[in-house]
């Protein structure tokens, strides 16, 4: 198989707590109900929220109708959680004082290490529930992004960096000031999405890239789906970018790690994906 057909199509899952989590399936389970299965992508990009789904999606051992129904269910296990308005101000002054990403996650790495939070293994506990089934590496290509606590660097984990996937998925998901960072592979680590909140660009050398992004942030350190899309395409791919409508961003509530807004927040997003569906469906059988 040559290079340009075993690297042809893209799915890349972004940031956004469970709520995002539940949009992203929402999304998904609309586009295929349209006939356009994003499921088989040959490489899946997760951030955050977006590694849980990712890693869910590529084990192959959930349909999208059973992740679907799952945003209803009652969300045993889960901890309480809130990213309040002080975390939020914080945040936005690490924006302020940070001229790169890397500066940016630093700043947050500082953040997260003084933070008060839950211990790493009951968090470690939520996100291996989380995954169920799918809590080793699948063979299909899955890179799951983190931050450098300490340097502000991303990596993106793939299987064979040598890591457990249920801790890959655990350093993508630890949103500073809520949850603890991970020590992992010798280095301290915090959520993905903190560099961008898609990472769309490592999807590049990608013929066909979809792009299903919770969060539309975009600033002076933090580049937006949007625009990470935008020089994908003038790299030369195809690409969509599908970022929430006011209705499913409604859905979302003031809580993006509230369990209880999944079920809303997956419904605006299959309703959400009827926007869509010719545009994908053409991109993506090209």
């Amino acid at each position: 198989m040559n290079e340009t057909a075993s690297r042809r199509t893209a799915l890349v899952l972004g940031a956004g707590g469970l709520t995002g989590a539940g949009w992203e399936i929402g999304i998904l389970r609309g586009l295929a109900e349209a006939g356009t299965d994003l499921t088989d992508a040959d490489l899946i990009v997760g951030s955050s929220a977006g590694a849980v789904v990712g890693a869910q999606l590529a084990s192959g051992k959930f349909s999208l109708d059973a992740l679907y129904e799952s945003q209803s269910a009652e969300p045993a296990g889960e901890l309480p959680a809130r990213l309040g308005p002080g975390r939020i101000l914080k945040y936005a002054f690490a924006v302020l004082g940070s001229r790169t990403p890397e500066a940016y996650g630093r700043k947050l790495g500082r953040l997260a290490s003084a933070a008060a939070t839950v211990s790493p293994a009951a968090r470690r506990d939520v996100v291996a529930d989380r995954l169920g089934p799918a809590a080793d590496w699948p063979e299909r290509r899955l890179l799951v992004t983190a931050v450098d606590a300490d340097t502000g660097e991303l990596t993106a984990f793939d299987r064979d960096a040598g890591v457990p996937l249920v801790d890959a998925v655990t350093a993508s998901c630890a949103v500073p000031g809520v949850w603890p960072v991970v020590e992992l592979a010798g280095r301290r680590w915090i959520d993905g999405g903190l560099h961008s909140t898609a990472n769309a660009h490592l999807a590049a050398g990608y013929d066909s890239v979809v792009v299903i992004a919770p969060s539309r942030t975009g600033n002076k350190v933090i580049l937006s789906p949007a625009a990470q899309g935008a020089a994908l395409a003038a790299a030369g791919a195809r690409v969509e970018v599908i970022t929430p409508d006011a209705e499913s961003r409604k859905a979302f509530g003031r809580n993006l790690l509230d369990p209880a807004r999944r079920a809303p927040a997956a419904r605006a997003g299959r309703a959400q994906a009827a926007a869509h569906t010719r545009a994908v469906a053409a991109l993506w059988a090209q």
